[in-house]
């Protein structure tokens, strides 16, 4: 096995780099695309309803921390299917693992939204 010595990169081909990986994330993860979707509705939301700063960044974290679990579970699964191309039970069973912190992810965020934008939305209507 050949020992592999680390350069040193450009700035701008690492940044390449990461754009690469972006358009590959948005051409090939419809969840991504749909969370990148939700987002945007959260972010026009806490606009109309004029949420604080603090619960601005609030929203804008739990997006960003959706939009990182979709990408490290998108590379968890590349990287078991890279090393187990054939089915395999415990294989299966990590990517099921890495695709429910996704969902729990979304989950907090769908819980903290609620608690953000419920009440604007309850006074914006009237009250009850």
């Amino acid at each position: 096995m050949s020992i592999r010595t680390k350069r040193k990169r450009k700035f701008s081909s690492s940044f390449k780099d990461c754009l690469n990986g972006f358009k590959y994330i948005n051409t090939n993860e419809d969840n991504f695309k749909r969370e990148i979707f939700l987002g945007i509705i959260a972010l026009l939301l806490s606009y109309i309803l004029k949420v604080s700063k603090i619960e601005f960044i609030i929203v804008i974290i739990m997006i960003a921390l959706v939009l990182v679990c979709e990408v490290i579970n998108t590379t968890v699964e590349k990287i078991v299917d890279l090393i187990c191309p054939n089915y395999n039970k415990l294989a299966g069973e990590i990517k099921d693992i890495a695709a429910f912190a996704v969902l729990l992810m979304c989950i907090f965020a769908l819980i903290i939204g609620a608690i953000i934008f419920i009440p604007k939305i309850i006074i914006l209507l009237g009250g009850i």
